[in-house]
């Protein structure tokens, strides 16, 4: 008779990959890097990509890019950059 708790190596190990491929799979977009363009506000003006969210003291938060290169062709097409 085998009991409910009483699980096999294999068993365990099958269930220790579930476990860690599903902590991976959700986990990974968390961990995703986030990019910022901010407009400069006072002297100067002109936009930044950054890779932290802007001081809103400092910067207009002018939009959020999941890559660098998203935010800086987002950039390019903002009238207010130039």
């Amino acid at each position: 008779m085998r009991y409910k708790n009483s699980l096999t190596k294999g068993e365990k190990l099958m269930k220790k990959f579930a476990v860690a491929f599903f902590i991976i799979a959700f986990a990974t977009p968390a961990f995703a890097a986030d990019y910022y363009v901010a407009l400069r506000l006072g002297g100067g003006g002109g936009c930044v990509v950054m890779s932290h969210a802007p001081s809103l003291k400092k910067y207009k938060m002018m939009g959020k890019y999941s890559s660098k290169a998203r935010a800086r062709a987002a950039m390019a097409g903002m009238a207010e950059c130039h």
